[in-house]
């Protein structure tokens, strides 16, 4: 595409680190996607990522239209430089592009000492609770805590009930939804995995009024806030759509779409060593929790992944053949070698 070297295996690095979390709709899966966004012209692969406006402990990052892969990574590395230096760092983007999993930027805070946190808006797909206007993404929230022995607790997760990407995967499939992801466009519950193309709209984290997706579309529209009014990014329905043949939202207020992400240095709370060593007692005592099955324990946030990863990096990434497929025409399309 043109990206230089360093910003290309930045970008390859985060879509494997996808992949051998065991979050196959985010990894090389995606990178098709990002390949269309930029023979759309809606990718700068010669970004200018700079810090347009700052304090000590906060700043506003312009991407430039580059690669969310790429600014990402850039943001949360200011957000930790300034967190080392006066305790905490709060970056918020603006005019950037889907990043993929947000995890991997709360992770290089944990890394650090630090608490991470991660999170963007995205294309407006969800409907909020009691519409059946698509208003909202998915909008994902992430959360690294560093432990001692223990691995560190990672919450990544969507304010919807399903992430999209899940929608994809059982798309590729030609599996219907096994519970309440959907709407249609009458706000009727759909199990019809193609049902966002047919007018539909996803649900919020709950599902419906009766199991909390109120609270679902209140943790979206945070994360739409934080990301996308506080950096000067777009927001609600005016986020930018993922899929390049959707046609971009008229009468945009904002630039691109936005991230946030904060790192914060134990140490500035308390001597790290000793929270650390409590986390442990934490994340041991939910450990034995007692199951309501004895085969099915309770799982500390972050367990999937960590597994996931190590047993991808023993056993090889297994790969839809629909994601095969589309590999191979990519390489055909970028006079590459076909892969398999």
């Amino acid at each position: 595409m043109g990206c230089s070297e360093v910003d290309a295996e930045t970008a390859a690095h985060s879509l494997i680190a996808a992949d051998l979390s065991g979050v196959d709709s985010h990894g090389v899966a995606r990178l098709s996607g990002y390949v269309r966004l930029w023979e759309a012209g809606r990718i700068n692969v010669k970004p200018n990522i700079r810090c347009v406006h700052e304090t000590p402990c906060t700043g506003v990052v312009d991407g430039d239209g580059g690669l969310g892969l790429v600014v990402a990574h850039y943001a949360m590395n200011l957000a930790i430089e300034k967190a080392r230096n006066v305790g905490t760092g709060w970056i918020s983007v603006q005019n950037s592009n889907h990043f993929g999993i947000a995890g991997q930027y709360a992770m290089l805070a944990a890394e650090q000492d630090m608490i991470g946190i991660a999170m963007t808006n995205a294309s407006a797909l969800v409907a909020p609770t009691f519409s059946k206007e698509r208003m909202l993404g998915t909008n994902p929230i992430s959360v690294a805590i560093p432990a001692g022995t223990e691995p560190t607790f990672l919450a990544d997760f969507a304010t919807t009930t399903a992430a999209n990407g899940k929608l994809e995967v059982l798309q590729r499939a030609g599996k219907d939804i096994p519970g309440k992801w959907l709407q249609d466009e009458h706000g009727e519950i759909s199990f019809d995995a193609e049902g966002l193309k047919k007018g539909g709209a996803m649900l919020p984290l709950g599902s419906d009024s009766l199991h909390g997706s109120h609270k679902g579309y209140m943790l979206g529209s945070i994360v739409d806030i934080f990301s996308g009014v506080l950096s000067g990014a777009n927001f609600g329905p005016w986020v930018p759509p993922f899929p390049a043949y959707v046609p971009m939202p008229e009468n945009q207020p904002g630039r691109g779409i936005g991230h946030f992400f904060g790192a914060m240095r134990i140490d500035a709370f308390r001597p790290a060593s000793d929270f650390k060593k409590d986390m442990d007692l934490w994340i041991s005592r939910f450990r034995v929790a007692e199951p309501i099955q004895k085969e099915r324990p309770v799982v500390i946030p972050g367990d999937p992944e960590r597994e996931a990863r190590s047993q991808r990096l023993k056993e090889g990434i297994p790969l839809n053949a629909a994601v095969c497929q589309d590999l191979n025409s990519l390489a055909e399309k970028m006079g590459i070698l076909p892969l398999f």
